[in-house]
C-alpha cells in the first residue's frame, strides 16, 4: 500500500465534468493498492495518517494532527502508484492489486477514516479523474507499508 499525502488548504475531485469530492482544510490521499496487502496494513494506514503531527501549532511546528484540526480528507484510488518504472520505458502494473480486490481494501481503508469520526470525501474507483487541490507548504509525504 502506498498512499501520496498533501497537506491542503482545500480540494476536490471531479469526473465527467461534475465534482463528486470535495474538502476544506485537512489531507489529499493518493492511495494505491499493491499484491499482498491485507486489512491490517489497511488499518494501520488509516491510523498512522490520522494521527500523524504534519499540521502547524501556534509557534508554526509541525505538532498537530488532522484529528487536532478537525480536518477533513479526500482519498482517491490510484493504481498507478503500485507501478514500476525499473524497467523500459513503459510502466509495469504488476505489483498493482486487482481491481476487484483492491475495490475491497480502498472502501475498508475509507471506512476506517471516518471510524476515527474524520469527514471523508472520495473519488469514484476506477474512473478517469481529475483532482484540484491547494497544497499548503507545500508539505507532500510518501507512505509506504
Amino acid at each position: 500500500m502506498k498512499v501520496v499525502l498533501q497537506r491542503v488548504k482545500e480540494a476536490a475531485v471531479s469526473t465527467g465534468g461534475e465534482v463528486i469530492g470535495q474538502i476544506g482544510q485537512g489531507l489529499c490521499l493518493l492511495v494505491g493498492m499493491e499484491k499482498g496487502d491485507t486489512e491490517d496494513r489497511v488499518r494501520n494506514m488509516a491510523a498512522k495518517i490520522v494521527e500523524l503531527r504534519i499540521f502547524p501549532d501556534k509557534k508554526d511546528r509541525m505538532n498537530r494532527s488532522l484529528l487536532d484540526i478537525n480536518g477533513e480528507i479526500l482519498a482517491v484510488s490510484q493504481f498507478t502508484l503500485a507501478g514500476s518504472v525499473k524497467k523500459g520505458r513503459r510502466p509495469s502494473f504488476d505489483g498493482a492489486e486487482l481491481p476487484e480486490r483492491a475495490k475491497v481494501l480502498f472502501d475498508r481503508f475509507v471506512e476506517l477514516l471516518r471510524e476515527k469520526e474524520v469527514v471523508v470525501q472520495t473519488g469514484l474507483f476506477g474512473a478517469l479523474m481529475e483532482v484540484r487541490l491547494v497544497n499548503v507548504g507545500p508539505v507532500t509525504f510518501v507512505i509506504e507499508k
